[in-house]
């Protein structure tokens, strides 16, 4: 299986844009990829901060005959996440329970799964927002960016053919 790419200058958000070309197209695997997302979204329904250059993405993909229960592949999708992380920060990267990815107890990432249906097929839209350049100053949850604890800025296009490539690569194994 491979992801087909959307690419867009600006979104309302890359899991709006997901469920929308899961809606009006006949693509059961895809990858939404924004420059700029101006309401992104995040669990319970808070708001994601996004910051051009930032990474802004949302994979979407059918569940029907994967092999994994739907609790699964959430940790999976995680721990895909953090893979990618891996790569460039060589440091403890710690999975925060529902959705989070924190270095040094400081959030770098987080991850919303919503599932949707259309005519009995069911698909899982997974949007990830990872902190590369700049992140937001919350009060009540410290947040970091991989460019400051790597002390250079990373590739955006990098970041985002390795996690296309990790997504792929996992996901054809948990295919029946």
């Amino acid at each position: 299986m491979k992801f087909k790419i959307f690419r867009f200058k600006k979104v309302e958000s890359t899991n709006n844009s997901a469920i929308r070309v899961i809606k009006n197209s006949n693509t059961d695997y895809g990858m939404i990829i924004a420059n700029e997302q101006k309401n992104g979204r995040g669990q319970y329904g808070k708001r994601w901060i996004s910051y051009n250059g930032n990474l802004f993405v949302s994979f979407f993909y059918k569940l029907d005959n994967l092999k994994v229960s739907l609790k699964q592949i959430t940790k999976i999708n995680c721990l895909l996440v953090k893979k990618l992380l891996s790569i460039y920060y060589k440091k403890e990267i710690i999975f925060k329970k529902p959705n989070d990815l924190l270095i040094n107890k400081k959030k770098i990432c987080g991850i919303l799964q919503e599932k949707i249906s259309k005519f009995n097929k069911k698909y899982l839209v997974v949007g990830i927002g990872v902190n590369l350049i700049k992140n937001p100053n919350l009060r009540n949850y410290p947040t970091t960016n991989l460019s400051k604890l790597l002390n250079k800025k990373v590739s955006k296009n990098e970041i985002e053919k390795n996690i296309k490539k990790i997504f792929e690569v996992k996901l054809n194994k948990l295919y029946k």
